[in-house]
């Protein structure tokens, strides 16, 4: 497995991240190592807002395959309704996530992480509604309960890694988590632990019902 750059294996501590860490990684909310993808699906943040949590997400268009650029296009207003049946049952929805990987591991990001993306929908976690108000959303290219590539794993925790740096994240979790009974992403096929194991993160930063693989 390529080594990750130095900047973004740093883990949580009990001191402060350095400002010029937030720099080298971090411009506007924007992440350095993402292909900006601009999408028009966002808004700002409440005033009172605290970025404190991590929505992961499965997503494939149509469901199920890999590869071509429908996702994107979903993300920014340009999907063609009429290019599937499937997506004529989606057609109009305007949806957004704050970061898109794909199968092989190409990483872009479609909002800024200081903006409001819209990919919870109505969600409650923590004790607290509305987690598109103060969350960061992942999009994993993917099908709910099927399993992720290796690139996606070493690409996401890079990310997270990152993210970790620059905001106070205590919280990550499935689009299952937090909307249970309407999501089911990213479903079992997901490895909580090899994201937990590669962070270094204690238990109480995910949720208890997470999928333990061996």
């Amino acid at each position: 497995m390529k080594p990750l750059p130095l900047v973004l294996v740093r883990m949580i501590s009990t001191d402060p991240p350095r400002q010029e860490n937030h720099d080298a990684l971090w411009r506007d909310g924007w992440y350095r190592f993402a292909a900006r993808v601009d999408s028009p699906n966002f808004g700002p943040r409440p005033s009172i807002s605290h970025i404190d949590l991590i929505v992961l997400h499965s997503i494939s268009l149509p469901p199920g395959q890999y590869g071509g650029d429908e996702v994107r296009q979903l993300f920014t207003n340009q999907l063609d309704w009429q290019q599937h049946p499937y997506f004529q049952s989606i057609e109009g929805i305007k949806v957004s996530s704050h970061f898109f990987i794909r199968r092989n591991g190409d990483l872009c990001q479609l909002v800024s992480c200081d903006d409001r993306a819209w990919h919870a929908g109505v969600s409650n976690y923590r004790g607290r509604a509305n987690c598109n108000d103060d969350s960061i959303g992942i999009e994993l290219e993917g099908l709910e309960g099927e399993t992720f590539e290796p690139a996606q794993y070493t690409a996401l925790r890079a990310l997270c890694a990152g993210i970790l740096q620059r905001y106070p994240i205590v919280h990550i979790a499935g689009h299952e988590h937090i909307a249970p009974g309407r999501k089911q992403d990213p479903g079992a096929g997901f490895d909580w632990s090899q994201l937990q194991n590669g962070l270094g993160l204690a238990d109480h930063f995910f949720p208890a019902t997470i999928y333990k693989h061996t």
